[in-house]
């Protein structure tokens, strides 16, 4: 089976364990991406958010053969517990329904997609989207450590992850 992971945040730049095969494409399909989800790190990390504006992710090819092998390797990345299994997210390319994501996989002759699906998180409310303003004023916010990591999350987020929190982050905090 092969199998390919969707990426936008730092599993491109910071891949851990996961068993990347041959480096990132960017060449991805179009996923409604927002920096919209307040981490652990402090950093206001890009997730789907289903009413933002799509853009075209990455994807690399995954060294392993069987979808939960793939998905067991990503919920460690991520530090997603086991038996929270909303926070992965996988087509099974042959089985799904045609759409989107499943057209955009067979062209590459892709078996099985996944991709981290942590939802938006704001307020400490899963599912919760700040407003941009909410977000500018969040990370201006931040002071010390946590505001240095947060910039460094945000300036490495690959620059065709271009979204409208984006670049009012930038113009907003003077972020590039």
């Amino acid at each position: 089976m092969k199998i390919a992971c969707l990426g936008w945040g730092s599993l491109i730049w910071k891949p851990g364990r996961l068993p990347v095969a041959w480096g990132w494409k960017e060449d991805g399909p179009q996923v409604p991406i927002e920096f919209s989800r307040v981490s652990d790190g402090g950093e206001l990390a890009t997730v789907i958010s289903l009413n933002a504006t799509p853009v075209p992710v990455f994807w690399a090819w995954l060294d392993v053969d069987r979808l939960d092998v793939a998905c067991d390797a990503l919920r460690e990345r991520e530090g997603i517990p086991a038996e929270r299994c909303d926070g992965i997210g996988s087509l099974l390319i042959h089985n799904a329904p045609g759409g989107m994501l499943n057209d955009w996989a067979r062209e590459r002759d892709i078996d099985a997609l996944i991709w981290t699906g942590l939802p938006p998180r704001s307020d400490s409310i899963e599912g919760r989207v700040p407003s941009v303003t909410e977000a500018i004023l969040y990370l201006d916010s931040l002071a010390g450590e946590t505001r240095e990591h947060a910039r460094d999350y945000f300036q490495r987020v690959p620059s065709q992850i271009d979204t409208p929190y984006r670049r009012a982050i930038k113009h907003g905090l003077g972020w590039d």
